[in-house]
């Protein structure tokens, strides 16, 4: 009898797989976060039907202040399907604070968390190679795409030249690598370390160390909309990722000093020699050459400056890097909500 009690003890702590939470940041999807809800929760089923993952795995949205009906759509589907689950920013805080808002509340249920954006034109059918690197022992495996056909030319010339120019500027960060990857539940405790303002991911987690490894997909048509990506967004996280992770513009400003400096003891012994021999040089043309080269100098020296100085400013404060306004989470016939939110209005998700 005690035998088979112990069998059956045995058996009811077979591991099923880990558990695995999907972080989907969201800005203004409402025309394909149907239609990508589904696939992902087909996805997520046949990962537990073959034993890959644990039947408590979720899919977790989190919407970034969108102005459309996004969250109203991801409130519907959390209460249509256990699997889903819902954040809800006060306001628009950014894709990079959505993403870490997302992992840092699912590694509190998680053993493992892959982002992956919502128009899912990153295959996610790599999930597989995400889960079996994983399981090789690897606490961060990086998504890289196998190449930027599916963009337009401006697209594909601005991106590879946003990787060349964090390169040259010291920026450790892996070629046509977005933002979707996977880590594991150490990998995100140590992330939680990290308390800075500016967040650049792409730079920051592999500073962490920890056995990593990369996943090569095909990116994909996006099905409806169009990017939210824009030009000025991947500006602005070029400066955020620069200026967050590396001091090298500083450096080539001063480097730039020192050889403007050179210069100008040059030229100075020039025109004391010139004066000396008693050339007569009117210089108009020089003078203003110099001067114009000089503070444009000057004045795109301190505006680098004033971007780090922008950023201790903004560190220094230690604002809260968002503000959540609304959870939903679903386990079996239990809602839990920290803060609820009021279905004024009727979702048709078919």
């Amino acid at each position: 009898m005690s035998e088979s009690i112990n069998c059956i003890e045995e058996n009811s702590n077979i591991d099923r797989g880990s558990i695995l939470y999907l972080v989907v940041p969201c800005y203004n999807e409402e025309e394909v976060i149907i239609t990508s809800s589904q696939k992902m929760k087909d996805k997520m089923q046949r990962l537990v039907n073959n034993g890959f993952i644990s039947p408590k795995s979720k899919i977790m949205f989190v919407n970034d202040g969108s102005k459309d009906n996004t969250w109203k759509i991801i409130h519907a589907l959390c209460k249509a399907d256990n699997i889903f689950s819902g954040l809800s920013f006060s306001r628009n805080y950014g894709h990079q604070s959505a993403i870490l808002a997302g992992m840092l509340t699912a590694r509190q249920y998680a053993d493992m968390v892959v982002t992956i954006d919502a128009d899912l034109q990153q295959d996610i059918e790599a999930l597989d190679e995400f889960i079996k690197c994983y399981n090789d022992g690897c606490e961060i495996v990086y998504g890289v795409r196998n190449d930027r056909d599916t963009d337009g030319f401006f697209k594909k010339t601005t991106a590879t030249l946003f990787y060349k120019i964090m390169h040259i500027l010291g920026c450790n960060v892996l070629s046509n690598h977005a933002d979707y990857r996977l880590l594991s539940k150490k990998a995100l405790d140590a992330l939680a370390e990290h308390n800075e303002v500016n967040l650049f991911l792409r730079g920051l987690i592999p500073t962490m160390g920890f056995q990593s490894d990369v996943v090569y997909f095909d990116v994909k048509e996006r099905e409806a909309g169009k990017s939210k990506y824009t030009l000025k967004k991947m500006m602005t996280l070029a400066v955020d990722g620069i200026t967050s992770m590396s001091t090298r513009p500083i450096q080539i400003i001063t480097l730039i000093g020192f050889f403007v400096s050179l210069f100008s003891v040059i030229m100075i012994i020039y025109c004391i020699w010139d004066w000396f021999s008693g050339h007569n040089v009117p210089g108009y043309t020089t003078t203003l050459v110099v001067s114009l080269l000089m503070g444009g100098l000057t004045i795109f020296s301190l505006g680098i400056v004033g971007e780090y100085v922008g950023k201790i400013y903004l560190e220094a404060k230690a604002r809260p890097r968002y503000i959540v306004e609304s959870f939903i989470w679903k386990e079996g016939d239990t809602l839990d909500f920290s803060n609820s939110y009021s279905d004024k209005e009727g979702v048709d998700l078919q």
